[in-house]
């Protein structure tokens, strides 16, 4: 096992709501477009890797469903997360900042990446 979710009752573009959101986001580390890497601790840390530098975060899920993001000292961003699904199966998520609407889309990384 890669560490990556499963189920049958995932589309893709499902909202993943507040319940599921800690086993959707600590299933395996992301890997986002631009070779950046993010892990998710169950206890509400994360830490981002960027071309070798880390930076270490917060995270939590508001009372909305919303995903909260926290980057010492000041940034804080809150942000709709849904599923990326292909054929029947969740390979990540992305996250859509719902302020600036931008979306960041985090591919699952399996154990052989």
């Amino acid at each position: 096992m890669d560490g990556t979710p499963s189920g049958t009752n995932v589309v893709d573009g499902q909202l993943i709501d507040a319940a599921d959101m800690i086993a959707a986001l600590t299933a395996a580390q992301f890997v986002f477009e631009d070779g950046a890497t993010q892990a998710f601790a169950a206890d509400g840390r994360t830490t981002y890797v960027e071309r070798g530098v880390p930076s270490s975060g917060e995270w939590s899920v508001a009372g909305d469903g919303t995903f909260v993001s926290c980057w010492p000292p000041t940034y804080r961003a809150t942000y709709t997360v849904r599923r990326i699904v292909e054929n029947g199966v969740p390979v990540g998520v992305s996250f859509t900042d719902t302020r600036s609407g931008r979306r960041y889309d985090g591919r699952y990384q399996s154990a052989a990446s």
